[in-house]
């Protein structure tokens, strides 16, 4: 069985600049504004309150950063979660908007850190335009040693119909429920292997 022990907040940055040293393996949390991403990051960790969620829909516009030691048979694992500021509901000036997304822009392209992008959609509005872009722009810079994980929150408010068809026409993602902790267990494991499994390629 694979669980996360500890976990902790270790600090926030602007970019990558202002980021923590490069070395442990990270895991990136992004999706759009109110997709849940907090709800997420707790249900995984298993701890109230240590993502925070704010009351405004994209007012967080900090890089946040984790500590996670995962355990697997009696062995521990360190690695990091990054929470990444929601996009496309920031009620913020052009020029700070602008000036955030080549933070963002930036910190996706040049993070060495980074081996896993968790890809978070709301499973209710999964064909929006906004979440193809983003697929399509990870999809673009991804490196040999990291991979995409489709996480569909809220699936609580689907009906079993919904369910199959999603998971028709994503067969590759998770679908997760933070408030009735489903999929939650399944979605640690597939972040476990792909930090830490090397998979043969076909």
């Amino acid at each position: 069985m694979i669980r996360i022990v500890e976990s902790q907040f270790l600090t926030s940055a602007q970019g990558v600049k202002d980021s923590m040293p490069d070395g442990v393996s990270e895991v990136v949390f992004l999706g759009r504004s109110n997709v849940g991403k907090s709800s997420i990051i707790n249900a995984l960790v298993n701890k109230k309150g240590l993502a925070k969620s704010s009351s405004t829909p994209g007012k967080t516009r900090l890089i946040n950063f984790f500590s996670v030691k995962f355990m697997k048979d009696k062995d521990i694992y360190t690695a990091r979660f990054v929470d990444l500021p929601g996009f496309g509901y920031a009620k913020v000036s052009k020029s700070m908007k602008s000036e955030w997304q080549r933070n963002l822009t930036d910190f996706l392209n040049k993070r060495s850190s980074i081996r896993l992008f968790v890809h978070l959609v709301d499973s209710r509005h999964r064909a929006l335009d906004i979440d193809k872009s983003v697929d399509k722009y990870i999809s673009s810079l991804l490196r040999p040693d990291q991979k995409i994980l489709n996480i569909f929150t809220k699936a609580d408010k689907l009906n079993q119909k919904e369910k199959s068809a999603l998971r028709k026409d994503f067969p590759d993602g998770l679908l997760v429920s933070s408030s009735k902790k489903s999929g939650i267990d399944k979605a640690l494991v597939e972040i476990f292997n792909s930090l830490f499994l090397e998979v043969p390629s076909d």
